[in-house]
């Protein structure tokens, strides 16, 4: 068990001068399932990499509790890691994969033992200990490299996108499973992936970086009913939020032709910091209807349905002020439009959201 403390940790790749990752403050508590996320080189695997060891630190610290271990060696840090390639070794069975790293460190060979057959009861992998990893699934390897990582029994686990070479149905399958596991062991685990179901899916709380900066860490569901920025209010979410930045009016944005109803405070935040009479506003695809043409809403010409089965995505483009804006609603299968179909959408009341135009700051 574990506390894991970022600094103002950055790291600065030689021949640039931007940080890969930018001054990091974060805290992964004892015990606690934490997931970065965030688009392609946000710095999510940087973070992962410096707390383990293999990327210096230029400034800033990172501890275990309280145990500043920002200089020491990969093997001071009593971390163990799951790669995305698993990095098994070919020539060994399963059982010798497991062991390799305690016969390393001389542990007596009843313990190795008892470790190695414990977590292959963990990991349903009992049948399998004989054979070496050719004779293996992805997922099954998958679960090899998460074992060589239990028996180490260590105070954190480092996972860097461990499902991403596994297709769709048994990434979900093992998405739980891994879930499940640390749990029941409850060591501190920090989790990179660059998919946003998987973050929302699995985490205590997640971590979202931009351009190596720390966007917002909170709670799935906070995370996705009060985002704290225009970006993370995008990213978070499948299909992603509509936002648009509109004119700002005494009562809220003048969103066509409705007005999404604003606070005399959120208003007034929104002229604040060179605001110049705008607002950006947000709303989720399950939060807005597809009415009757008389009822108000905006007009939009369907491009693309995607058919769930229990519900469905229409998705269109419609003109703004300030051009044509694309669209997404989610809707249930009655009365389901067609491609090219003109259908009226309207986000419903105190549903949206509202960040300041220039700043992106939620409001």
């Amino acid at each position: 068990m574990a506390t894991v403390n970022f600094s103002k940790a950055t790291r600065i790749y030689p021949g640039t001068t931007k940080p890969a990752v930018d001054a990091l403050d974060l805290e992964v508590r004892d015990g606690e399932f934490l997931v970065l996320v965030g688009p392609s080189g946000c710095g999510k695997s940087t973070s992962l990499r410096m707390l383990a060891g293999l990327e210096d630190v230029d400034s800033g610290t990172i501890s275990i509790d309280g145990r500043d271990i920002t200089h020491l060696p990969p093997k001071a840090r009593d971390i163990a890691m799951v790669f995305q390639n698993y990095a098994l070794y070919p020539h060994m069975t399963v059982y010798k994969n497991m062991a390799f790293a305690l016969e390393l460190r001389k542990t007596p060979k009843a313990e190795i033992d008892r470790r190695v057959r414990e977590a292959a009861r963990l990991l349903h992998l009992e049948e399998y200990l004989g054979r070496k990893p050719k004779a293996l699934s992805g997922g099954q390897r998958q679960r090899v490299a998460m074992g060589r990582a239990i028996v180490r029994e260590p105070q954190v686990f480092l996972m860097d996108e461990p499902l991403s070479n596994l297709d769709a149905k048994l990434r979900v399958q093992t998405r739980s499973q891994i879930a499940t596991l640390q749990a029941k062991l409850g060591t501190t685990t920090v989790y990179v992936t660059h998919d946003q179901v998987e973050a929302m899916t699995m985490g205590h709380r997640v971590c979202v970086l931009l351009d190596g900066v720390l966007q917002q860490v909170d709670s799935p569901r906070a995370l996705y009913d009060r985002p704290a920025n225009v970006f993370v209010a995008g990213f978070i979410g499948s299909p992603a939020m509509n936002i648009y930045t509109v004119p700002l009016t005494e009562h809220g944005g003048a969103f066509a032709q409705m007005i999404l109803p604003l606070t005399r405070e959120q208003v007034a935040t929104a002229h604040a910091n060179g605001g110049n009479g705008r607002v950006t506003v947000g709303f989720r695809p399950e939060d807005c209807d597809l009415v009757g043409p008389h009822e108000g809403g905006l007009p939009v010409v369907v491009e693309l349905v995607e058919d769930l089965g229990a519900d469905v995505n229409v998705y269109g483009h419609a003109a703004l002020d300030d051009g044509s804006e694309r669209f997404v609603a989610r809707t249930d299968r009655r009365g389901m439009p067609s491609l090219g179909d003109m259908v009226y959408l309207k986000p419903r009341a105190d549903h949206h959201h509202a960040f300041h135009a220039v700043t992106g700051y939620r409001i």
